[in-house]
């Protein structure tokens, strides 16, 4: 029972390390591509707004998603993006992230003619592929929260797209603590996914933007 129970223990301890060491290769390489300042940040045509939910479960409005709307909002407005390509999940009839975040854009001031709409970024990957394979774009301009778009930057590089990110507000408290800790999974199931070529789950016509 001893052996056994420290045998799970090493197998713990290499699976912890194995996932800190991958979150720091995944932060390293995003960190000459990735900005704070929307005055430093190079232009691109067109900026990959990855998708979220608008409400959480106990119907208070998601943070993650409002400090996204407003990160597009000044990189549109300082003419740092040309078009915003909205990223996101469409699983069902009645949850459809892209059109969510299209309505709030528009409501911000945004030319509706300046958005475009992915309704099948099931996952990061599918997100950061499809912008290439799909719509077109070898070089966009990524937009979420560190966290996120680190690893976003990391499968565009392994995908031969040129890109770079802007950060939204991150979310602080007990909430944004969990979503941190689950990135570190995320990271994990991105490096895999790369090692196996792994595919969007959908792809489909070509998708032009101008």
């Amino acid at each position: 029972m001893i052996k056994k129970l420290k045998r799970l223990l090493v197998i713990g301890i290499v699976i912890v390390f194995g996932l800190m060491l991958n979150n720091k290769m995944v932060s390293y390489q995003a960190e000459d591509y990735i900005y704070d300042s929307v005055e430093d940040i190079p232009k691109n045509k067109v900026g990959l707004l990855l998708g979220t939910i608008k409400f959480l479960s106990n119907g208070n409005v998601n943070l993650y998603y409002t400090y996204r709307i407003n990160a597009t909002v000044a990189l549109y407005n300082a003419k740092k993006i040309d078009f915003i390509l909205i990223s996101g999940d469409n699983g069902n009839k009645n949850y459809d992230e892209p059109t969510t975040f299209k309505k709030d854009l528009i409501a911000k001031g945004i030319p509706e003619d300046n958005i475009f709409l992915d309704y099948a970024g099931f996952r990061t990957l599918d997100s950061v592929i499809r912008a290439k394979k799909v719509f077109g774009q070898d070089a966009i301009t990524i937009i979420s929260q560190q966290f996120h778009n680190e690893r976003a930057l990391y499968l565009a590089k392994h995908n031969d797209i040129k890109a770079v990110a802007y950060n939204a507000k991150d979310v602080s408290g007990r909430y944004g603590i969990k979503v941190q800790l689950r990135e570190y999974l995320a990271r994990a199931k991105a490096s895999i996914d790369l090692l196996f070529n792994v595919d969007p789950k959908f792809l489909g016509d070509k998708i032009d933007i101008k």
